[in-house]
């Protein structure tokens, strides 16, 4: 098994754009849904429409589970495929309107774009996924051959939250 920090897997959540959150639906079916996210106050967050089914799946149950797939790529030889590293982990989700999210993430996510009550899509709303105990990985910190040896290429590590976490905002 790798040896890993919980501030290496969090410097390669950080690094990729992309990650897969899965749910469970009302009807208890298993869910999945890719969402860009960015990391602030010790969550990963996205944005989406209230009206969307993942945000109503979510706010039903917020017991999520999340894959960040993280591209491997021989250099010079972009043509050779390579299994991408991943990080999973099981998390917390909180709910929250897109206006009230932090800073750095609502610059990140929203580009500028004005945050707006809804209209027929539905009002735009942030989630905030915390992870909670351990990550557990395949690929990350070692190097593409060592990705070949199962066993050297797993780890796991505390899902430890390594920025401070903002204040609890209603739903």
């Amino acid at each position: 098994m790798v040896d890993l920090t919980s501030e290496t897997v969090w410097n390669a959540i950080r690094s990729a754009n992309f990650m897969v959150v899965g749910m469970v639906s009302a009807k208890g079916e298993a869910r999945t849904a890719g969402v860009m996210h960015h990391v602030d106050g010790g969550r990963l967050w996205f944005t989406t429409n209230d009206r969307e089914w993942k945000a109503r799946h979510i706010a039903a149950n917020p017991a999520v589970s999340v894959t960040v797939p993280i591209a491997k790529r021989v250099p010079f030889v972009p043509w050779v495929k390579v299994p991408a590293a991943t990080i999973t982990f099981r998390g917390e989700a909180e709910v929250m309107p897109a206006a009230d999210l932090p800073d750095d993430a609502k610059h990140a996510l929203l580009h500028g774009l004005e945050v707006t009550d809804g209209g027929e899509r539905g009002a735009l709303i942030a989630i905030g996924v915390r992870p909670v105990g351990d990550f557990v990985t395949y690929g990350i910190g070692v190097s593409l051959l060592g990705m070949r040896d199962t066993e050297l290429a797993r780890g796991r590590v505390p899902a430890a939250v390594l920025e401070p976490m903002p204040a609890a905002l209603p739903a």
